[in-house]
């Protein structure tokens, strides 16, 4: 089994979860600790993770389901 096909079973606000919350954890790490190199790089590694997830989400199984419904639909 494919580690990211695990990612398919969530449900849609677990997804978005998983995109979003290490971005606002690294954030609030940022503003506990303050600027440093650290946390310049965490909130760079989450925006980057945040970006991939968003770019993905018409590629996972439950986007591509509904998109074959809508091309069904349509032809």
């Amino acid at each position: 089994m494919f580690p990211l096909s695990l990612l398919d079973e969530l449900s849609p606000h677990a997804r978005v979860a998983t995109a979003v919350l290490p971005f606002i954890a690294a954030l609030c790490l940022r503003l506990v600790i303050g600027k440093c190199r650290l946390t310049g790089i965490l909130v760079s590694l989450s925006t980057v993770w945040f970006a991939i997830n968003v770019l993905m989400a018409p590629y996972s199984a439950g986007m591509r389901h509904d998109i074959e419904r809508l091309e069904n639909i349509f032809h």
